[in-house]
């Protein structure tokens, strides 16, 4: 049977003596915007791929059903109405930076990964603000025009230069770094403001960090570097630019509405801005925008990522992605999900595998309608807290899918989870009651409560360690049988009398006690499904308080 290909469906026929693998259709892929022949090389071998670009919305939604996945730049409007024509999509992917043309939350709902490609347009878009900037500073596209209607203006186009000047960056991302190396080298003074970074990180990198106003009154260029979301709509704006030094320049090669274009032009016009440099707009095309009749402003259309190598790796990065995701695996730069270290995915993995099964565990023991969720890591896990959301989120989905018909799924688990008035909460501690790492899972349901406990040891290997208080060393897999019962002798030997009977092999069994003759806890892993009426035999057994079923396992209850 082959391996690593995405195939939608895979069968397995039985006739005597032989069997048969049927592989049915590979999945669609539709990409709906140009993409480089190099990414589209990487999908074609392992699904079916149509590029049909320049659709309208309606030509969309009426063949988007058919496609498990939808690859785009910024040419297409993602919108709520075309993410619910997408009855099967698995993955969206957008091959650039930017998602605005993405309806994320929409995604998010149908728990649909939203990916993108924030690497490998880094340099194109650096390089192109550095262009910008200079030709502004040294009045390049002027000059160029001027000459080639046969005119000789050197007095005309008297620049300045950027050596010891001041670069304020607002936003310093990937773009904003790679910015500042460049501009040190030319000598520039680097601020910047960003609410993620810290003044010691931006310090080793030769960056003063600073308040956004502050930035505003000391730059002699400013360029921005952030998304474009409801806090950075306008933050260049007629009372921010009346703050700023006379002749500042200012460039855009980011989004199209983090400035005010209108009070830009008003600045450019009455001499407050020097100029201007801009490679995307609040509409585009900008047909009628005013910004085009002034000279000292410099235009682009939104060239910033287009070089060819830029779209090389960003077709590259989306097609790997789409491919691992049809795959059951996990895209690398998910923008709906919580992100975890390259560094630190591999030694969180096991736990992300605990978290789920131990979710999956306690709310079949527990049952009932779910009410609340905390999530404990302890020990060693402390060290990795701003990841822990991660790792809840897996704990949620274990706690979800098994009775939930809708898809849950890293992406999703969260939000129906709010959706459905269920409180989560998320604790740290370096307590971990002698473990090197410990997570406990306790849920209220309109039932009761349930705790479980469990650690990961050498080597990746998992157990379950407690359960309601109870101590134990239960391996977190397949079929188990959990019953609460009196102390007392028979029980266990009765109940496993009744299993034997129907012909249900026990393949490990725990037992935990607080203190004898009282309540104690029975775990029995078993080789095959128990039927409801084999557990109602047990459940009418002498001394038998509670006895439940439980798949750990990602099938449907």
């Amino acid at each position: 049977m082959p391996g690593g290909a995405p195939y939608k469906r895979i069968i397995l026929i039985k006739s005597g003596a032989y069997s048969i693998w049927v592989f049915m259709a590979k999945a669609k892929v539709l990409v709906s915007d140009p993409l480089a022949e190099e990414g589209l090389a990487i999908l074609r071998p392992v699904v079916d791929v149509d590029v049909k670009t320049d659709l309208k919305e309606d030509e969309l939604c009426r063949i988007l059903g058919d496609y498990d996945a939808l690859l785009v730049r910024s040419g297409t409007d993602v919108n709520a109405k075309v993410i619910e024509a997408g009855k099967k999509l698995k993955f969206i992917g957008r091959a650039g930076v930017g998602v605005d043309n993405i309806d994320v939350e929409a995604a998010t709902r149908k728990g649909i990964i939203v990916a993108n490609a924030p690497e490998g347009n880094t340099l194109a878009a650096t390089e192109h603000t550095m262009a910008m900037m200079l030709s502004l500073a040294r009045n390049i596209p002027q000059a160029n025009a001027s000459l080639k209607k046969k005119e000789w203006k050197r007095s005309k186009f008297m620049g300045n230069e950027m050596n010891e000047k001041v670069l304020g960056i607002v936003g310093f991302g990937r773009i904003g770094r790679e910015l500042a190396k460049r501009a040190i080298a030319m000598d520039m003074k680097v601020i910047a403001y960003d609410p993620f970074i810290t003044k010691e990180r931006a310090a080793q990198l030769g960056v003063e960090m600073m308040s956004m106003a502050d930035l505003f009154k000391a730059a002699d260029v400013i360029t921005v570097h952030t998304p474009l979301i409801p806090e950075t709509r306008h933050i260049i704006n007629e009372k921010s630019i009346a703050t700023m030094k006379d002749g500042v320049r200012i460039i855009n090669c980011a989004r199209g509405g983090i400035i005010d274009e209108k009070a830009l032009y008003e600045a450019v016009k009455s001499g407050k801005v020097a100029g201007a440099a801009l490679d995307v707009f609040e509409t585009e095309p900008p047909t009628d925008s005013p910004l085009l009749t002034l000279d000292n402003i410099i235009v682009t259309p939104h060239l910033g990522a287009s070089t060819v190598e830029a779209q090389l790796n960003v077709a590259v990065s989306v097609a790997r992605q789409c491919i691992e995701v049809l795959k059951g695996g996990a895209a690398k730069y998910v923008v709906n999900a919580p992100m975890v270290p390259p560094d630190q995915a591999e030694m969180l993995a096991p736990y992300t595998q605990l978290a789920e099964k131990m979710g999956r565990f306690a709310i079949q023991t527990a049952g009932g309608r779910l009410a609340s969720v905390e999530c404990i890591y302890g020990g060693e896990l402390s060290a990795y807290a701003g990841s822990m959301k991660f790792v809840t989120r897996l704990a949620l989905k274990g706690l979800l899918d098994p009775i939930l018909q809708q898809p849950v799924n890293i992406v999703n688990a969260e939000f129906i989870a709010k959706e459905r008035g269920i409180t989560v909460s998320e604790t740290v501690t370096q307590e971990a009651s002698g473990f090197k790492n410990l997570i406990t899972i306790k849920i209220r349901t309109d039932k009761g409560e349930e705790s479980v406990s469990g650690t990961v040891f050498f080597k990746g290997r998992s157990r379950i360690v407690a359960v309601g208080g109870y101590t134990m060393d239960m391996i977190p897999e397949g079929y188990v049988i959990v019953s609460r019962h009196l102390d007392k002798p028979g029980v266990i030997g009765r109940a496993s009398t009744i299993l034997g009977k129907n012909n249900i092999n026990i393949a490990g069994m725990q037992v935990g006690r607080i203190r004898p003759g009282e309540t104690a806890i029975m775990v029995l892993n078993v080789d095959s499904e128990v039927p409801a009426a084999v557990m109602d035999e047990i459940r009418a057994m002498p001394g038998i308080e509670t006895a439940t079923f439980a798949k750990i396992s990602s099938e449907k209850i």
